[in-house]
Order: structure tokens, then C-alpha cells, then sequence
């Protein structure tokens, strides 16, 4: 009886974990860029990593030991698996970090670890990942930082083997080791001359929070309440941006985050505001909505977790797509008054 109910014990436990993952909305991401520890150690040190594993990945062998990597022998790569909350902190962040991490233009190894187990690589987890991910490396080969071309490939994830006990957290366990062999390596030479002082753009999730709720129930409207906190739907024709012809963005009245532009607004006939598309991709949020017997995507703002409305497959080109949106769930922002509320950066979208 006593090991039955230490089994149904575990297996409440083992639910648990899984359901506060789960809750937690968690994503991952792996690189490769030479040795574990460096790779892992700037992770482990940013806001919105909850942990950064040393392991294995891009090869057949199951299970492989750090002997057998390390020979040459597997096809694995040294590589790192960040889990990360991406309301604070995005993939684009996280590239941001790696590609200051190692030479991306060196196919042969990683400094003075050579051999194909320490090359680079980034192994997406999803279609968003691997376009954000390319899109990432083109910017940085045009951006003429490296004379010779970034030869670093983006593949599909493939499976992970975390490696041994020894290997996680180094940095912390054994720092005056850590530290000597980054230096003698070349790395921290590379990274000085490359990159000097220049820090990477960490700072989305700094500068968007959602209020606490007592202070959305002092800040917005019983409608906008209603909308943005408990999914409500404001009235069609009879709602404040419905019709609105004016040049200019809209925001997240919750957060601030910019969502929309006037100049992906089109008249949809239904009585709401409609756009082809967002503003900033990475703000919205799609989810799957299944209230009211009905299957439908519903949109969200990504740091405000506002309820901003619905996407529909029936809007004009170029992209086919209808972002259905709650004037209440919105903040119009006039072209003139870009540079004021600190959008300068949209004004371009104007002239």
C-alpha cells in the first residue's frame, strides 16, 4: 500500500510541474557557438531566462557522453537550450545576445577548439523562430562587421541530451578555471575587438508592463475593463475608431505597446477597426478561442495580455488577413504626436 501511494503521489506531483509549466507559457531556444560554458553563461545572467542547459545536439548518437562528443565521433554539437519567458524577453533578444558570443564566420571551430562539435549553429524550435533567426543573421552579415561572410547554419530543433552533471553552471562552480580558459582561448580578446563596449538591445520587456489590477480597474473605462480584462466585445458602428480616417498608430491602452498603423486600416463594413496586419509582429499574441460553440483565433497584446479582438481569413491583400479589433482595447496616436510620445521611430511611415 505504501509504494502505491507513493506512486500516486508522484504522479500528482509529475502533473503538477507539467500544468505549472504549462501556465507559465514558457518557449526555448537552442545555440551552439563553440564551448557550453561560454555559450551558457551570458544566458544564464539574463532577465527572463529561467534556466540555460550545457548539452548535445545535432547528431544520431542517443545519449552521448562528453568523451564520445568531444572525439569528434557523434555529429553533435556543444550546445546550450535556453528555456525563457517571452513576456520578458524575446527570441530577438536572445540572438541579439548570441551572435556576440563567438566568431560566426568560422566554420572550422571555435577559437582554438577546433572540429566540427565545436562549430556554431541555431536549431529553431518554430517557423516564427526560424524566420526571426535568418532574418537576424542577413542583418548581421550586411552589416558589415565581419570582413568574411556569417557561416553559422539555422536548422529545425533536434534532440537535446543535457550533459553531465559537471558541465552545468561552470562558470559559477569552477570561475577562476572558467576564466582563464575563456581568455587563453581568444574569445574575450574577439568580443572586445568586434563588439567593444556595445551592449545588446535588452530592453522590450522593460519598457511594456501590464498595471496590477486594481490599478486597469482606476485607469480604464467599464468598457475598456470589460474588453481588454474579461474578453468582452463592444458594439459594432458604435465604438470610437470604427470609422477613424486619421493618420497615426494605435496602442495598447493597457501597456502602450504599439499594435496597429493607420496605413494597414482598411473599411471591413463589419463596425470595428480592421487591419491586413500588425504593426510590430511580436506584440500580438494569436490563441485559439473555442467560446461560444465556435472555433475562432483570438489576438492579444504580448506584454498588456490585453483581449484586443479576433483574426479572420477574409481581409484584402496583400495578406489576405482581417485583424478584427476593439476600439476600447486601443490608444490612437496621431502622426504629429509621434515624436512627443516617444514614437519618432513610426513617423517614417508617414512622409
Amino acid at each position: 500500500m505504501k509504494i502505491i501511494a507513493a506512486l500516486i503521489s508522484c504522479a500528482f506531483a509529475i502533473t503538477a510541474c507539467t500544468n505549472n509549466s504549462t501556465a507559465l507559457n514558457l518557449d526555448q531556444a537552442t545555440f551552439a557557438g563553440g564551448c557550453f560554458w561560454c555559450i551558457e553563461a551570458p544566458f544564464d545572467k539574463l532577465p527572463g531566462v529561467v534556466s540555460a542547459i550545457s548539452g548535445y545536439t545535432g547528431g544520431p548518437e542517443e545519449n552521448p557522453t562528453y568523451g564520445q562528443v568531444s572525439s569528434g565521433s557523434t555529429g553533435h554539437l556543444e550546445a546550450v537550450q535556453v528555456t525563457y519567458d517571452p513576456q520578458k524577453v524575446t527570441y530577438r533578444e536572445l540572438l541579439d545576445l548570441f551572435w556576440r558570443q563567438f566568431d560566426p564566420t568560422d566554420a572550422g571551430g571555435s577559437f582554438y577548439d577546433r572540429g566540427h562539435h565545436y562549430t556554431s549553429a541555431v536549431f529553431y524550435h518554430n517557423e516564427e523562430q526560424k524566420k526571426l533567426a535568418e532574418a537576424s543573421k542577413i542583418a548581421l552579415d550586411k552589416s558589415g562587421r565581419f570582413a568574411k561572410p556569417i557561416v553559422t547554419p539555422i536548422h529545425p530543433q533536434m534532440k537535446f541530451y543535457p550533459a553531465e552533471d559537471y558541465h552545468q553552471d561552470y562558470h559559477k562552480k569552477n570561475p577562476s578555471h572558467y576564466n582563464r580558459y575563456r581568455t587563453g582561448s581568444g574569445r574575450d580578446k574577439f568580443i572586445q575587438e568586434v563588439w567593444g563596449t556595445e551592449k545588446p538591445a535588452i530592453t522590450s520587456h522593460q519598457k511594456y508592463s501590464r498595471p496590477s489590477t486594481a490599478e486597469l480597474r482606476q485607469k480604464l473605462t467599464p468598457l475598456q475593463y470589460e474588453v481588454t480584462q474579461e474578453e468582452g466585445t463592444e458594439r459594432p458602428f458604435k465604438n470610437e475608431f470604427w470609422n477613424n480616417k486619421k493618420a497615426g498608430i494605435y496602442v495598447d491602452i493597457v501597456s502602450g505597446e504599439s499594435l496597429f498603423s493607420s496605413t494597414d486600416k482598411f473599411a471591413s463594413g463589419t463596425g470595428w477597426p480592421s487591419f491586413t496586419q500588425p504593426l510590430v509582429a511580436e506584440h500580438i499574441i494569436a490563441k485559439t478561442d473555442t467560446r461560444f460553440f465556435m472555433t475562432r483565433t483570438e489576438v492579444r497584446s504580448k506584454y498588456g495580455d490585453s483581449h484586443l479582438g479576433h483574426l479572420f481569413n477574409d481581409g484584402p491583400a496583400p495578406t489576405g488577413l482581417r485583424y478584427c479589433i476593439n476600439s476600447a482595447s486601443l490608444r490612437f496616436i496621431e502622426k504629429d504626436n509621434l515624436e512627443a510620445e516617444g514614437l519618432g521611430e513610426y513617423t517614417a511611415l508617414f512622409k
